[in-house]
């Protein structure tokens, strides 16, 4: 059954939709096998997304950055959460799906804002080491995915041995389930709708940050709950790719490009979509045809077994693009894994994907996303497309059209290849 093509995410008698409870448990499971694959004895996450996948939980976005919350997953049993004050009673009381010694109190450091003198961190390493002893994993290597320092040390003066754990869940994360694949279909159609909303809104006299201000308003109208950004890069800003919006006013002739990166239920979206406003010429147009001819080669050769360094290498090199070296142009000609994090397994560029290639298998998702600069010196144009790795191929689920270049707003005559109305296709 094809629960991505329901189309809705809300529980009904009447109708299979998103299983919730068999994503917490699939979730769980895989980041255990993956724990057990490992030489760790258990992992110590500190990253909201892993945190997420594992227990399923989270108490908003401006937990992100703060490392307020760490959840340990010990190789066997359940996992324990140390939450933000009140919201470990919270999750007792409506996070049935773990028992609730799963759920406790606790503080942390919150990236050295506690340091080593309030007894903060030593205090949670304690009770770290209390929990790893009572599962027999004191000798164990603890793995962590990403801490302040002085958790590291406070770990490191209770006698526990620290490793990486960010190969253990990027292990797990990379091949999605069906229920996973359903909400990063969903979060991708939610991004549709906006693009049709820019799509309308672009003409001479806005500015980019009013197209961003409205492109939130309805992601979050449309269900999002967390909008990492949205890139609105027109006109003379295009090239070189600045990777953020500003306040400039987009006037006739401008190329202009949008990135949406929002999440909906914790998966993610990294959607580029180019647009010309009120005409075009020779050079944006071809630059376009370009980015998509290298998009569409790409595409064609996700399938199981294929490898990352032969998508990469279709890839035009630095020197053909006017860089110095790969480094310098990273991001413009890129893969990447998409699913509770932006950035999953496989990544795919020339930095590293040549050397160190990485097998495509059924039930991957990731972005695919190309940049051209046009002749004019100024323009350029930047299109991505979500891809899920089918047993025969590959499956887009980005929709909004983008086969060829969209002429929005007021079109002004240049020729029999432009025609007069509100919006063209060229």
């Amino acid at each position: 059954m094809n629960i991505a093509s329901r189309g809705a995410t809300m529980a009904v008698d009447w109708e299979q939709r998103i299983d919730f409870a068999r994503l917490r448990t699939q979730r769980l499971e895989k980041a255990r096998e993956s724990l057990r694959d490992s030489s760790l004895g258990a992992v110590l996450l500190f990253d909201q997304n892993n945190i997420r996948y594992v227990s399923s939980t989270h108490i908003g976005e401006w937990a992100r950055d703060k490392s307020a919350r760490c959840l340990l997953l010990p190789r066997e049993g359940d996992p324990v959460l140390w939450d933000f004050g009140s919201a470990a009673k919270h999750h007792q009381l409506y996070a049935p799906w773990l028992p609730e010694s799963s759920w406790q109190a606790g503080v942390t450091s919150i990236r050295g804002a506690m340091p080593r003198e309030t007894g903060v961190p030593d205090a949670l390493a304690g009770r770290i080491h209390r929990e790893l002893a009572e599962r027999g994993l004191s000798g164990e290597p603890l793995g962590i995915d990403l801490t302040d320092m002085e958790t590291l040390y406070s770990l490191q003066r209770q006698g526990i041995e620290t490793a990486d754990a960010q190969p253990v869940m990027m292990r797990a994360r990379a091949i999605k389930t069906e229920d996973e694949i359903a909400l990063l279909e969903h979060a991708a159609a939610i991004v549709d709708g906006v693009y049709d909303e820019i799509y309308r809104m672009l003409r001479p006299g806005i500015r980019e940050h009013e197209i961003v201000a409205r492109a939130m308003q309805m992601l979050f109208e449309l269900g999002s709950e967390q909008v990492e950004a949205i890139n609105a890069v027109s006109g003379d800003r295009c090239n070189p790719h600045p990777h953020v919006f500003a306040d400039r006013l987009l006037r006739p002739g401008d190329q202009a490009f949008f990135d949406v990166i929002h999440s909906f239920m914790g998966y993610r979206t990294c959607y580029y979509r180019t647009f010309n406003v009120g005409g075009v010429t020779q050079s944006q147009l071809d630059a376009y045809k370009q980015c998509r001819e290298w998009l569409d080669t790409a595409i064609e050769l996700v399938r199981p077994g294929m490898t990352t360094d032969q998508i990469a290498s279709i890839w035009p090199t630095a020197e053909e693009l006017g860089f110095p070296d790969e480094q310098a142009c990273f991001g413009l000609q890129f893969g990447h894994g998409l699913g509770v994090g932006l950035y999953e397994a496989p990544m795919i560029s020339r930095v590293h994907s040549l050397d160190h290639p990485i097998e495509i298998e059924e039930g991957m998702v990731f972005a695919l996303e190309t940049y051209c600069a046009a002749s004019d010196g100024v323009s350029a144009a930047r299109i991505e497309e979500e891809v899920v790795v089918t047993a025969t191929g590959h499956r887009v689920i980005t929709r909004f059209p983008a086969e060829e270049l969209l002429v929005c707003g007021k079109t002004y005559v240049r020729g029999a290849d432009l025609l007069d109305r509100e919006a063209s296709i060229v």
